[in-house]
C-alpha cells in the first residue's frame, strides 16, 4: 500500500509541476493580447473589442491553473502564529488536520463548478458584450483545475500523515 501512494504522490507532484508550467505561459499571452489590444487601439485607431475579456479569461485560467502548483511547493500564505514553535512532528500535525479542512473546501467548490458548469452548457450562457463569449471553457477550466487542487491536497494528506507518524514520503 505504501508504494501505491508513493506513486500516487509522485504522479500528482508531476500532473502539478505540468499545469503550473502551462499557467506559467499563460501570461506571455494575456501580455501578447494586451499588446495587441494597445497596438490596434492606439497606433491603428481600430479597437479590438475581444481582447481585454480574453486576457480576463486568461488570467482567470492562470490563478486556476497555478492552484495545485502552489500547494505542492508549499508557496500558499500561512499564518505562523504558533506554527514556527511546533515541532516538525507537531507542524505535520497541524497540516493534516488543515489540508483536510482545505480538503472539505474544494469538494464543496468543486460540486459548485460542476453545476455551474452544467448550467452554462445546458443554456450557452454567454457574457453579456460586444463579443459576447462563451463562459463554458473558463468555467471547465474551473473544474479541471480545481480537481487537481483537489488531487495535489490527497498527496499533501498523505505526505503529512507520514511526517506526523515520523515518516517520509518522497
Amino acid at each position: 500500500m505504501a508504494g501505491v501512494i508513493r506513486t500516487y504522490v509522485r504522479w500528482a507532484d508531476r500532473l502539478a509541476d505540468w499545469t503550473g508550467y502551462v499557467a506559467m505561459y499563460l501570461i506571455f499571452v494575456m501580455v501578447g493580447v494586451l499588446l495587441l489590444d494597445a497596438v490596434t487601439r492606439n497606433m491603428i485607431d481600430n479597437p479590438l473589442h475581444w481582447c481585454l475579456e480574453f486576457a480576463q479569461f486568461t488570467l482567470a485560467a492562470y490563478y486556476f491553473m497555478g492552484g495545485a502548483k502552489t500547494l505542492k511547493d508549499n508557496d500558499h500564505v500561512r499564518m505562523d502564529l504558533f506554527y514556527d514553535g511546533l515541532s516538525e512532528r507537531g507542524r505535520a500535525r497541524v497540516d493534516v488536520v488543515t489540508v483536510l479542512c482545505l480538503m472539505f473546501y474544494l469538494v464543496v467548490m468543486l460540486i459548485g463548478s460542476i453545476s455551474s458548469l452544467r448550467y452554462s452548457i445546458e443554456t450557452n450562457q454567454r457574457l453579456f458584450s460586444i463579443w459576447n463569449p462563451s463562459v463554458v471553457p473558463i468555467k471547465a477550466v474551473m473544474v479541471v483545475s480545481l480537481g487537481l487542487m483537489l488531487m495535489q491536497s490527497l498527496a499533501l494528506f498523505f505526505r503529512y500523515a507520514a511526517a506526523a507518524r515520523g515518516r517520509v514520503i518522497a
